[in-house]
C-alpha cells in the first residue's frame, strides 16, 4: 500500500514538473536580429530598417522598454502586448549626420516580459562623406 503511493506521487510530480515545462510564457522570435546598411553618406539622409519579429510563445509578450546606444538612433515599436502567434515590428532609424564619418555599430536592448529578459539588435555600416559614384 505504502509503494502504490509512494508510485502515485512520484507520478503526480512528474506530470506537474512536465506541465511546467510545457509552458514557455512568451518568446520573441526575430527573423534577423542585425543589419549591415554597408557604405552611406553622411548627410544622404536617415537609415531606416524594420526589424521583424513573432511571439512564438504561448503567453502575451509586452516589450517593457527599449535602450538605444546612441542619440542618433529613433526607436518605434508597439506599445501592446503581442499575443501568441502575432507578428510586431520594431522600426530603427539611424541618423548618420549626428556623429563623424566612419565604421558605426550600434546596440538596441528590448526588455520584455520573457524568460530571455534582454535580446539585442544591431545595426552597423560605414558612413562616407560623399560616395564614389560608378561610370
Amino acid at each position: 500500500m505504502l509503494r502504490l503511493f509512494v508510485c502515485l506521487v512520484l507520478a503526480l510530480c512528474f506530470r506537474t514538473v512536465d506541465a511546467v515545462a510545457q509552458q514557455v510564457g512568451p518568446k520573441m522570435t526575430f527573423d534577423c536580429a542585425t543589419h549591415d546598411f554597408g557604405d552611406v553618406e553622411r548627410k544622404g539622409g536617415d537609415l531606416l530598417k524594420e526589424f521583424r519579429f513573432v511571439n512564438d510563445g504561448d503567453a502575451p509578450l509586452v516589450i517593457k522598454k527599449i535602450t538605444k546606444s546612441c542619440s542618433c538612433l529613433t526607436i518605434h515599436y508597439p506599445r501592446k502586448p503581442i499575443m501568441p502567434g502575432q507578428s510586431g515590428v520594431i522600426e530603427v532609424s539611424y541618423e548618420p549626420h549626428k556623429v563623424e564619418a566612419g565604421v558605426f555599430n550600434r546596440v538596441i536592448q528590448i526588455y520584455t516580459n520573457s524568460s530571455s529578459k534582454v535580446r539585442l539588435l544591431a545595426i552597423q555600416g560605414n558612413s562616407v562623406e560623399k560616395l564614389k559614384r560608378k561610370k
